[in-house]
């Protein structure tokens, strides 16, 4: 008779959390490798740090914008992020404008990429 079965609640749970150990493991650095990564821009980039101050109310280099209705702000992480939740942060950023000369594009970049040059505005 066997009273200790190979499928024991125990052992069960065990390999789930190792295995959920291991997925954060490849997760988290595979994110580190997309966070270091150098995206494509444009060429019609422009270079600028920006803070929002109250949305769709920005600063690039200190000078008053508008984001456009629609823009995307794509994070360090090519994640998008919300206006909102940049508040009061100063970030270096590349973005370009829309024909009618609002913000309508905006990439945060990573260390990896602000050490790239590209013409300031």
């Amino acid at each position: 008779m066997n009273r200790c079965p190979a499928s024991t609640p125990r052992r069960i749970l065990f390999r789930q959390f190792a295995a959920l150990g291991l997925t954060a493991c490849l997760v988290g650095s595979a994110l580190a490798q997309v966070s270091q990564s150098v995206r494509p821009f444009p060429a019609t980039a422009k270079r600028a740090t920006m803070v929002v101050t109250a949305p769709p109310e920005l600063t690039l280099n200190g000078k008053t914008e508008r984001l456009s209705p629609g823009a995307r702000i794509w994070s360090d992480t090519r994640m998008l992020t919300m206006s909102a939740s940049l508040v009061g942060k100063s970030v270096v950023v590349n973005y370009v404008r829309e024909p009618m000369g609002l913000i309508h594009e905006v990439w945060i970049l990573n260390a990896a990429e602000i050490a790239q040059k590209t013409p300031a505005p």
